[in-house]
């Protein structure tokens, strides 16, 4: 199965306030990068969504992929299992309900790690996946996110 290395970023002007995703997916010798804008949500359903279009763009079910994302909230609920007490819960009280079931239906396509970056640093493709984010969110064309709910 093919290695991906896939990092991730999401960005809100505001929480809420208009926001955007970044990804940069790398399989050796290819490179994409996806971004979109959003215009009402929150960073932490920004972040979400970048991992979930990531894996979405995959083209191999069983693909090794290790995702680089500077979210504690996205990281720690994966990889310390919280997800799959809210999932067993039936994400009763659990926030961004609809993207957590968006992100598992994808995620069990896949052998998946996750690897927490520190935000702003000296990640280069974590940097440039910011930079898609932010400007996704100023930029032109932002789409409604129909899964935000208000608090």
């Amino acid at each position: 199965m093919p290695n991906v290395t896939i990092y991730t970023d999401g960005s809100s002007l505001g929480n809420p306030g208009p926001g955007g995703y970044g990804v940069v997916l790398l399989s050796p010798p290819f490179r994409k990068e996806l971004s979109q804008g959003f215009r009402l949500t929150t960073n932490n359903r920004m972040e979400l969504m970048a991992v979930c279009v990531a894996l979405e763009a995959l083209k191999f079910e069983g693909t090794n992929v290790v995702v680089y994302s500077d979210s504690k909230y996205v990281v720690d609920a994966v990889e310390k299992g919280w997800l799959f007490g809210w999932e067993m819960r039936g994400f009763a009280k659990a926030k961004n309900p609809d993207l957590w079931m968006r992100f598992l239906r994808v995620y069990r396509r896949h052998n998946v790690k996750f690897v927490w970056v520190k935000g702003h640093a000296t990640t280069v493709e974590n940097n440039r996946c910011d930079e898609l984010a932010v400007a996704a969110a100023h930029g032109p064309g932002l789409l409604e996110d129909v899964g935000y709910q208000p608090e």
